[in-house]
């Protein structure tokens, strides 16, 4: 069982990230899609609240594309970044994952992939404690724990809303974007090959990563968020070690924290496999041999 949080409309990556998941129904129950906000300055989302606004419009376009019904599988999260580490920004997103939280039955986990910010997730904890025990957590964002510096897109949005997460206690895999997602690397020709052709997602993906690059030979671009449903699908593509469970400074350096506890870190991604994968359900899908969707249980469980 699982629900994804997704900036999805910040860059291009999360988008191959979300039909990764629908497309992987054999494994992943994806119970719900949250949309996470982002402010990009110099662009009209320049601001939290118009970030989620347009992430949530690109999750439709995506579910369009795919065939698929969003019910009422599709929530807009927070409107802000959190004012501190005490305070919840209440949204629709925090309140369906405390829902779905505490609907989880004893030995059940209720997995949260999170690829962007993280006040969705920090609100719930904040506003319903009591979820640490009924759901885990893999997050793409930050640096490895041995760099000079944490800094990176996803944490720099909301710091505060990492440290919740990180004071929780919530069971906890943290995917660091250099030396783990940065093997996530493909190129326009690699995706006009085996992506374009797959009808209007293929040619849909294929079209933003193109448009989101200047072309020149050489020239890759990371599909980071990938990361994170690939570690729910296979965590032999993720190899990850156990961790004592870090603070997050001022400065966004790593510092030791006194709760103690551990973590996953991701080591290593696998790219090659992960993106194999992605092709061929892509390929599959196009065929009619592979539906995409959320789980028919609201719940989750088999589809």
């Amino acid at each position: 069982r699982m629900v994804l949080d997704t900036d999805t409309a910040h860059e291009i990556d999360d988008q191959f990230a979300v039909v990764h998941a629908l497309l992987s129904g054999e494994r992943l129950a994806l119970e719900a899609i949250y949309a996470a906000p982002f402010a990009r300055p110099g662009t009209p989302f320049d601001n939290p609240a118009a970030g989620v606004e347009e992430s949530e419009a690109e999750i439709y376009r995506l579910l369009e594309r795919l065939h698929v019904d969003p019910a009422d599988r599709v929530l807009r999260g927070a409107d802000q970044f959190l004012p501190d580490i005490d305070s919840a920004v209440p949204n629709a997103a925090s309140d369906d994952l405390i829902k779905r939280a505490l609907a989880t039955t004893e030995g059940e986990v209720l997995w949260v992939a999170a690829i962007g910010a993280l006040p969705n997730i920090a609100s719930a904890l904040l506003l319903a404690p009591e979820i640490v025990e009924r759901i885990a957590l893999v997050w793409l964002g930050g640096q490895p724990l041995h760099a000079l510096s944490a800094d990176e897109y996803n944490l720099r949005q909301d710091p505060d809303a990492l440290r919740v997460v990180l004071a929780s206690g919530v069971p906890f895999v943290y995917v660091p974007c250099y030396g783990a997602a940065s093997h996530l690397l493909t190129t326009t020709a690699e995706l006009d090959d085996y992506v374009r052709p797959q009808g209007a997602i293929g040619e849909y993906l294929a079209e933003i990563f193109r448009d989101h690059n200047e072309q020149y030979p050489g020239r890759s671009k990371e599909i980071w968020d990938l990361a994170a449903i690939a570690h729910l699908l296979d965590e032999s593509w993720t190899p990850r070690r156990t961790v004592s469970r870090p603070s997050l400074r001022d400065d966004l350096t790593w510092g030791a924290t006194e709760s103690g506890g551990s973590m996953g870190e991701v080591d290593y991604v696998r790219r090659d496999p992960i993106f194999a994968d992605l092709f061929a359900k892509l390929v599959e899908f196009e065929s009619g041999d592979r539906q995409a969707g959320f789980s028919l249980d609201p719940r989750g469980g088999n589809r």
